[in-house]
């Protein structure tokens, strides 16, 4: 079963790329699923001694795991050059870090050259998710595992309802443009399509709390997730979607302390069999 969205990777590499420089400055939810991701990770015993991290960005998740696996050898990549630029100067260069400019969905590895491949936050901005994770399994040793967290279907279901009602209301003929995040269930299904045994698939909802929605999408747009949120509309007629947009939202989720938005983190385990 073959999950495929379009989505405009130029588009995604390019915001990301750009917003290198702040990204750990508003990643505040993305900080929080490392944190989880980290304790997830604890329960696997084997060390591995060659480990990838897909979607690498600034080299969070790499800077504590060159600490718990001093031992490895770590590649980090990214489809985002200012990322990985970003990446390289967080990163001690003590040549057992390197930092690749690389697309998920081809990795650029011969077959079984990892014992562990880890992600968070990433494979949701991927257009085949069925190729990444196969993209995965081929590059892992047989016993090797893959752990990873993605945003889930719920992530941000307050903005797209709120964008959807405003469409709807105006009888346009312009598409929703929210990003569309998968289910557990499609996540669990491509990780057993790609071949990997013993898959785990869980989630957990996080909640940010904004005081508008512009402040909202200004969030998003500073960590570079554009895909994320409604495009602007050009016109007088797009500007009055927008507007509605956000009064829905004010209306249906508000609270004295501002707007809500949800985020269900997917967290995903697989192995190779030996």
């Amino acid at each position: 079963m073959e999950f495929m969205q379009m989505i405009d990777r130029r588009r995604v590499r390019d915001s990301f790329g750009r917003q290198a420089g702040e990204y750990e400055t508003h990643a505040s939810v993305q900080k929080r699923v490392l944190a989880r991701f980290l304790e997830f990770l604890k329960s696997e015993e084997k060390v591995p001694r060659r480990l990838l991290d897909v979607g690498a960005g600034t080299g969070m998740l790499l800077r504590y795991l060159r600490v718990r696996y001093g031992e490895a050898s770590v590649v980090g990549i990214d489809l985002a050059m200012g990322m990985g630029r970003k990446a390289r100067e967080n990163l001690i260069a003590d040549g057992r870090t390197h930092i690749l400019i690389a697309d998920a969905e081809h990795l650029p590895f011969p077959a079984a050259c990892f014992d562990l491949v880890v992600s968070t936050s990433t494979f949701q901005w991927l257009s085949e998710l069925d190729t990444a994770f196969g993209e995965v399994f081929r590059v892992l040793t047989p016993g090797g595992t893959f752990s990873f967290a993605l945003f889930g279907e719920h992530t941000l279901h307050e903005l797209k309802a709120a964008y959807r009602f405003a469409l709807a209301a105006h009888h346009s003929s312009e598409k929703d443009r929210t990003h569309t995040f998968l289910s557990r269930d499609a996540v669990k299904s491509a990780l057993a399509g790609a071949g990997f045994s013993d898959c785990r698939v869980s989630s957990q909802m996080e909640l940010e709390v904004h005081e508008d929605v512009p402040a909202l999408l200004r969030s998003l747009k500073r960590i570079g997730a554009v895909n994320a949120s409604p495009i602007t509309l050009r016109g007088l007629a797009g500007k009055r979607i927008m507007l509605d947009m956000m009064q829905r939202y004010k209306d249906d989720y508000g609270t004295d302390s501002g707007i809500p938005a949800t985020y269900e983190i997917v967290y995903g385990f697989g192995r190779k069999a030996e």
